[in-house]
């Protein structure tokens, strides 16, 4: 036990001394690159706890609704109090970061833990405790140091262009993937930046591009972990089911008779997109023959999938959100696999896969299965998760996620004809869990796909610059 309040007590006199000098220009530099990065993690509005806050920059520049920092350094907590932007932010000196998260239990959406885990007595010990302020919709996120640049960072330090560091916990990914795990958290996502810690135009285009690639994004000097915690409650809830159709009228009686009654209660919602055969009066004429689930018809007002989804979920009553195609090339029971992978936490945005088991013939065609090959690669290299089939048309998320989503919509604007992209791209910058989950294609029995290889493929490419540039490359 000595031993710990010794090293407590290095650490803080440590810090105190850094905060009393004037910052290095490495380390000035630093906190303004980082600050850039948690502004494109961490959405403006959030409440927020930041371990380890220092003097506060990082905490501020984020605009939180509700904003607390702790630290053990007096210096820093005095400096941090005296920047602080308004009263939404609290500084707290504290004696030790386990002891003062043992105590209180507040729940926030972000937890901040940065350069932080480098310096941490026990890292098993403090996530035990983070928990309390945690629920399942909490990210705690970590930057950290990559073992590549202790030597140079030693280097800065001897030549005073760096705050001064000593006994640091040189960690990988890896390692805090498995402590996290064992203490009951799983990782959304994990990727390093900042190829070189110098704010100026030649250096932001290499930490921007550069930074992004093989083989120079295994010199990058830090990593970016976001983590959420598991929950293995399992609880039924209500499910609503947007179902998108346009000239599907020979599909309609079979896909209704095999709709399952989903959790404690399912409504589904028809949303028919100015069909040329009879698919409305189809849907029309067989609403009431269902006694265990709740059936509605909507014309739609304007064009395209990705219009129908979103009309069909601004109608959805009920607390989890899906998409199932009308054409049944996904099997309607299927969804109840969805459900249960949602409800009991495996995911949270729960994404349909037909590229894992053998199609039916003619199901896909080969262009089509080609395209889609190279953009679910493509995609989860600039989402920066899993992603193998991105058109899949079922799709599954929770309406407090949905309501995420839609609220930064206009951070990528009305893009997307298929509806599919909408929901992938906002699930990644809201740092959701996403799960691929695979499904049985089959081909349809009746009409033709509304698909488009060749205009839907450039589509696709624009959409892929978009994510780039919006997500990948900030």
């Amino acid at each position: 036990m000595s031993f710990k309040k010794d090293y407590i007590l290095n650490k803080r006199k440590l810090w105190d001394e850094n905060h009393f000098k004037k910052k290095g220009f490495f380390t000035k530099n630093y906190q303004k690159i980082i600050s850039h990065y948690y502004s494109h993690i961490i959405p403006q509005g959030s409440s927020i706890l930041e371990i380890g806050c220092g003097d506060g920059a990082l905490l501020n520049s984020l605009n939180p609704i509700k904003g607390v920092g702790i630290d053990f350094s007096s210096v820093a907590i005095d400096i941090a109090s005296k920047k602080k932007k308004d009263d939404n932010i609290n500084f707290i000196l504290i004696d030790d970061f386990v002891d003062f998260i043992n105590d209180k239990k507040i729940i926030f959406d972000y937890i901040i833990l940065s350069d932080l885990i480098n310096d941490i007595y026990d890292i098993d010990e403090l996530l035990k405790y983070l928990r309390k302020h945690c629920n399942s919709e909490t990210r705690v996120v970590f930057n950290y140091f990559s073992n590549v640049w202790k030597s140079p960072r030693d280097m800065m330090e001897k030549l005073t262009l760096c705050n001064k560091l000593n006994n640091q916990n040189w960690i990988d990914p890896n390692d805090l993937k498995n402590i996290l795990h064992t203490q009951g958290f799983e990782v959304v996502s994990n990727k390093s930046e900042i190829f070189i810690p110098l704010n100026n135009p030649i250096c932001n285009f290499f930490n921007k591009y550069l930074a992004k690639i093989w083989p120079f994004k295994f010199l990058n000097l830090t990593n970016f972990l976001v983590a959420r915690k598991l929950s293995s409650q399992k609880n039924d809830k209500s499910v609503s089911i947007v179902i998108p159709c346009r000239n599907e009228q020979g599909h309609i009686k079979n896909l209704i008779n095999r709709i399952p009654k989903i959790g404690n209660k399912t409504e589904v919602i028809f949303i028919e997109g100015g069909s040329k055969d009879k698919t409305y009066d189809e849907i029309e004429s067989l609403l009431n023959t269902r006694s265990d689930i709740t059936m509605k018809l909507i014309k739609q007002k304007g064009s395209g999938k990705g219009d129908a989804v979103r009309s069909g979920f601004d109608m959805c009553s009920n607390e989890i959100f899906m998409i199932l195609d009308s054409d049944i090339s996904v099997l309607p029971e299927d969804l109840i696999k969805f459900y249960n992978a949602i409800i009991r936490g495996k995911g949270e945005f729960i994404n349909g896969v037909r590229l894992v088991y053998p199609m039916e013939d003619k199901a896909m065609r080969f262009l089509n299965l080609l395209g889609n090959k190279f953009f679910a690669y493509a995609f989860s290299w600039v989402l920066n998760q899993n992603i193998k089939d991105t058109l899949c048309g079922t799709k599954v998320l929770t309406k407090v996620n949905y309501e995420k989503i839609k609220k930064n919509r206009k951070y990528f604007g009305d893009f997307d004809p298929f509806g599919d992209f909408d929901l992938i791209f906002g699930a990644a910058k809201q740092n959701l869990k996403v799960l691929d989950l695979p499904v049985r294609y089959f081909a349809r029995e009746y009409g033709e796909t509304n698909i488009s290889r060749w205009s839907h493929g450039l589509l696709l490419l624009r959409m892929l610059y978009l994510a780039s540039k919006k997500i990948k490359f900030i």
